[in-house]
């Protein structure tokens, strides 16, 4: 199989990938860092964890509907084209953030406000579940058989961009304005500021040569993407699924809960929290092409991704335990510690994850077991470590989740079958 793509139509995608990222990922950034004051819009209640758990699973069910988008994106790559993946997707997502930004608290509404902000996660998640898998098999299957991390990597770059972004606005929000600003309006205005970012990305995708070539494919139409993914090419789906279920604790406890965490277990405010977790960002938006570099050039992606995984599980506590110190300095070195070993996956999982399947079911593979371990997985651990803090009343607790589910990633590593030097299937 061979992609005849000229040079120019990899470096729009690579282009058009990163900005679409971009913009997914700054909403979902947005509702991290913004649980405590969306809780208490939408789900006022007495006990704050009950309303953080609700708010917690609202950010989850975004991400259950993740694996349906992969499915239902999946399909339209791998049998209708790539680019209207990204195109549609990007749509998707833009309109329901700018309406979240402008959704009617409960005191205004009652429950249709928590019912609606659920339909609008719902909405982003299924968006979500085709954008980020679709953008990278275009990079991947569009770049030089030598390049295939380093063009992987950019999604990460757009979607790490996209959280550094959020993260730089949240900051900004709970730091420029008073607290009841923050509460009432401040959150909101990112948001709507979305919608610009929504329209650039669109105004990107939609400009895409349709990278996605294969006389097989001609063959193959009549049969479901999804029934091969999980017939044909069942063991890749599975150890691709075992895989991205580590890949999702790893990220999102560091990226997303923490900065919350922070401030609820150490006395830490919120603002300085935030600013700690936007430096940590920012240092791994720099380093994540040069995770895909290495594993280019030195060490075969599943041996490199293993060596991380395993630091991270060996690492988790004792970093848990300098966060848990409530000291500026050690709750920073602790979280750069953690960014550093977040890029190894972040730069090298996505050409992995694409050289594993072949060209006939490669984005439903791909899109259906990513978004069931970095989406239902992945998505649900802030609210699983909150109920784990909650029932164990052991604040350290997370990093025993965290390195029990990398470990799972390490053993799933090890039994893949290595193609980062070898043509795709």
């Amino acid at each position: 199989m061979k992609f005849n793509i000229h040079k120019s139509h990899s470096s729009s995608g690579i282009v058009a990938g990163l900005i679409g990222n971009v913009m997914e990922w700054y909403d979902f950034a947005l509702f991290g860092y913004f649980v405590p004051y969306i809780s208490a819009a939408f789900f006022p209640d007495n006990n704050t964890t009950t309303a953080l758990l609700a708010t917690w699973a609202v950010f989850a069910c975004g991400f259950l509907m993740r694996p349906l988008g992969g499915a239902i994106f999946g399909y339209i790559g791998d049998r209708i084209g790539r680019r209207k993946v990204l195109v549609l997707s990007v749509m998707l997502m833009t309109v329901p953030t700018f309406v979240l930004g402008a959704l009617p608290t409960y005191a205004q509404i009652g429950i249709a406000a928590s019912l609606l902000l659920v339909a609008l996660r719902l909405i982003q998640g299924l968006s979500v579940g085709g954008e980020f898998s679709g953008s990278v098999t275009y990079m991947v299957e569009t770049a030089p058989q030598n390049r295939r991390g380093l063009a992987g990597s950019w999604a990460n770059v757009g979607s790490t961009a996209g959280l550094l972004v959020g993260s730089g606005a949240a900051t900004a929000v709970t730091t420029f304005s008073s607290q009841h600003f923050a509460e009432t309006w401040g959150w909101r205005i990112p948001f709507l500021v979305g919608l610009l970012l929504g329209i650039l990305a669109w105004s990107q995708v939609r400009r895409l040569h349709e990278g996605h070539i294969s006389h097989r494919n001609e063959k193959h139409k009549s049969r479901s993407p999804l029934k091969e993914a999980f017939t044909k090419d069942k063991k890749k789906t599975f150890q691709a699924l075992a895989f991205t279920a580590g890949y999702g604790v790893t990220f999102y406890i560091p990226l997303v809960y923490l900065p919350d965490y922070i401030q609820r277990n150490t006395g830490m405010s919120l603002d300085t929290a935030m600013q700690i977790n936007t430096i940590a960002t920012a240092m791994i938006l720099v380093l994540i092409p040069l995770s895909g570099w290495i594993g280019d050039r030195f060490i075969r992606r599943t041996h490199f991704l293993a060596i991380g995984f395993f630091l991270l599980a060996l690492l988790a506590y004792p970093l848990f335990e300098l966060i848990l110190s409530g000291e500026y300095a050690k709750v920073l070195t602790a979280q750069l510690v953690f960014a550093v070993l977040i890029v190894f996956p972040l730069g090298s999982a996505p050409a992995l994850l694409v050289e594993l399947f072949p060209t006939d079911d490669r984005l439903t593979g791909y899109s259906v077991a990513f978004n069931i371990g970095i989406g239902v997985v992945g998505g649900t651990t802030p609210m699983v470590a909150t109920w784990l803090i909650d029932k164990t009343s052991v604040l350290s607790v997370p990093a025993f989740y965290l390195s029990t589910l990398a470990m799972v990633s390490v053993i799933s590593l090890l039994m893949m079958n290595d193609r980062s030097r070898e043509a795709l299937l």
